[in-house]
């Protein structure tokens, strides 16, 4: 077993985000950094501003984010484990780049990431990588000393990760009226990506039929559906769903929708549902609109009883997990042996991700990873 207080090489762990707006004036400007080079009209953007807007122009993810940062520096406190905690993000202050400039010059050489998407993907892994190169060669530029820069795995089975989840989902079934419990549906929500997306997650050998994304997910979801029949003694059906889909309609997205789900599902009889977002790591903006309003809306509007279980946020079980995995990824640098933590099927990801992983469209440099120009 790696020490549980040596996380050497590294000296620092760098918290990396999505961001989101603090207030009515960043939504748009906000919008505009995400979409970026996509050629989207600013009338597009203020359409989806109103979502923001509708919760008073603050998404909660920021907020969300300082609570996990604060749930991690008092785990690793706890566990005698000394190393500091950064936070960036890529659309948003803090942004990445002062992140990482503030780091470099309080002496941090060997840093770790943790992103905040537990799956592989293109949007969930690489273009954080690739974020991680252009902030890089924005310091080099500038003459800094640059660190070396690595990404924790992906953490979608981790038992810490997972854990919390399935409590999440034995209360929302044990919230639902007795009379309907028994035969309530687990509908299990992520992002919808572009199939095109989809099919290349992942290493190269794991690409077509959906690649990791979608088998990573599936996963997940029979990991927890398992676990919740092994707590109550009942075997719920489920399945994968999806959400947030964007983006030009002749562009085919992973599907079924969760509304569209919700829909078939009551047609089908079903007396009630359970939506589990699995995909995300906190209730940030696309949970709160897309489940808590739109799918909350579509269920009420067909007089179907839903509950929507929490997603793990700052949870002490994740925030040791992460902790797991920064000893683990130490001990792997040291040349140690490790047993890397996993449920499911699937087993433990790759610590470093191969090239030809979630490739992009437009080859782009990416830290962290077998192709970094950053070694």
């Amino acid at each position: 077993m790696p020490d549980p207080r040596d996380a050497s090489p590294y000296d620092a762990l760098l918290l990396l985000s999505f961001g989101g707006p603090e207030g009515p004036d960043d939504v748009i400007p906000f919008l505009e950094n995400v979409t970026r080079g996509r050629g989207i009209p600013r009338e597009r953007l203020k359409e989806v501003g109103e979502h923001y807007f509708g919760f008073g122009g603050v998404s909660p993810i920021n907020a969300q984010n300082r609570a996990l940062l604060d749930a991690l520096r008092k785990d690793f406190a706890d566990h005698g484990l000394d190393l500091p905690v950064y936070w960036g993000n890529r659309n948003w202050a803090p942004y990445l780049t002062d992140t990482l400039r503030e780091m470099a010059a309080d002496g941090r050489r060997r840093i770790l990431v943790l992103a905040t998407s537990a799956y592989a993907s293109y949007s969930g892994c690489r273009q954080y990588r690739e974020n991680l190169a252009d902030a890089l060669a924005a310091l080099e530029a500038e003459g800094t000393e640059l660190p070396r820069i690595d990404k924790l795995r992906h953490y979608f089975n981790h038992p810490g990760f997972l854990e919390p989840m399935i409590d999440g989902v034995v209360a929302s079934l044990a919230d639902l009226p007795e009379e309907v419990r028994a035969g309530a549906h687990i509908a299990f929500s992520t992002h919808s990506i572009p199939l095109s997306a989809a099919d290349t997650s992942g290493p190269v050998e794991s690409h077509g039929d959906g690649g990791a994304y979608v088998t990573q997910h599936l996963d997940v979801a029979r990991t927890i559906a398992e676990a919740v029949r092994e707590r109550t003694g009942r075997d719920h059906p489920w399945q994968l769903v999806y959400q947030s889909r964007s983006g030009a309609p002749h562009i085919p997205w992973l599907e079924p929708d969760i509304c569209d789900h919700l829909e078939e599902r009551h047609a089908a009889g079903v007396p009630a549902v359970v939506i589990a977002p699995i995909g995300f790591v906190s209730d940030h903006m696309e949970v709160l609109y897309d489940l808590d309003t739109e799918a909350t809306a579509k269920a009420e509007e067909l007089g179907l009883p839903m509950r929507r279980s929490a997603t793990v946020g700052d949870d002490p079980r994740f925030a040791a997990a992460i902790r797991d995995l920064v000893l683990e990824r130490a001990a792997v640098e040291r040349g140690e042996e490790v047993r890397p933590c996993a449920l499911g099927a699937l087993g433990p990801s790759h610590q470093l991700c191969p090239a030809g992983c979630c490739p992009a469209r437009t080859p782009r440099p990416a830290a962290a990873g077998a192709d970094s120009p950053y070694a």
